[in-house]
């Protein structure tokens, strides 16, 4: 009196593959994407910053300030000086204010004189 047992085995449902999409090329991380622009430097650069702070700093730290595009990089600020008036940029330090405004100080070569620069634009 042996009762049989049956055994039943588990059969899975056989799934297709997925189609392979093309794989979408990524820019590695840490990138630079601030290639420099083919645009007019005065797009970038909007107006010379004249107060007293700022004319004082052309004759004493040979440095000019600009009112610049919130969304630029230094490396375009560069740019866009060093191709407007023709002088070598040394450093460009920006400040975003609270009137949403971004100004960049742009500090020049010794050989270079800001204010030149600055009497050309009608600032002095």
């Amino acid at each position: 009196m042996s009762e049989e047992k049956t055994v039943k085995t588990a059969t899975k449902a056989v799934k297709k593959a997925a189609p392979k999409k093309d794989a979408k090329v990524k820019p590695k991380a840490g990138a630079r994407t601030d290639a420099v622009p083919t645009v007019d430097p005065w797009t970038i650069l909007q107006y010379p910053h004249l107060t007293e702070k700022s004319l004082g700093m052309v004759d004493s730290r040979n440095t000019l300030v600009f009112v610049v595009d919130p969304r630029v990089t230094k490396r375009q600020v560069r740019w866009a000086v060093e191709r407007a008036f023709g002088v070598r940029v040394v450093s460009v330090n920006t400040l975003n204010d609270m009137m949403n405004r971004k100004r960049a100080f742009v500090k020049l070569a010794k050989e270079n004189s800001a204010l030149d620069i600055a009497t050309r634009l009608g600032m002095v």
